[in-house]
């Protein structure tokens, strides 16, 4: 048997949100749990990055110019790379809800939200820091 270091990887949290001041406060506080963040202006930014597959969370915006966050999230579940996603909308509607649900989301979350909430999910998504 050969014994050797462990290696331990740090997980990459992505975000994709239109609004600037979102991504750099998610990014702050994902860095500050110890995890490694990207950023996305619009879904197509992430989604030809090519880094879905080694996401370990994706927090994404539903309402967004061009492809929503729903849309996107879909198109990862079709190509069998949607990492655990949670939504984050100004204003969640009773059937956005279930739609987001229903595509398989962590959760969706209203904004603002506390760092406590956006924590709690982010620790179901790839374990606590």
């Amino acid at each position: 048997m050969i014994e050797g270091p462990i290696l331990q990887v740090t997980p990459v949290v992505s975000i994709v949100d239109d609004d600037k001041a979102v991504r750099v406060a998610l990014s702050s506080l994902i860095r500050s749990l110890g995890w490694h963040a990207r950023m996305y202006e619009s879904a197509e930014e992430f989604l030809l990055s090519g880094k879905a597959a080694d996401t370990a969370c994706l927090i994404s915006d539903i309402r967004m110019p061009g492809m929503s966050g729903i849309e996107m999230h879909e198109r990862l579940r079709a190509e069998g790379h949607a990492p655990p996603t949670i939504f984050v909308s100004a204003y969640p509607t009773p059937a956005l809800q279930a739609k987001a649900a229903n595509n398989g989301a962590l959760v969706l979350l209203q904004k603002p939200y506390a760092s406590a909430e956006i924590t709690h999910w982010l620790s179901v998504a790839v374990g606590n820091p």
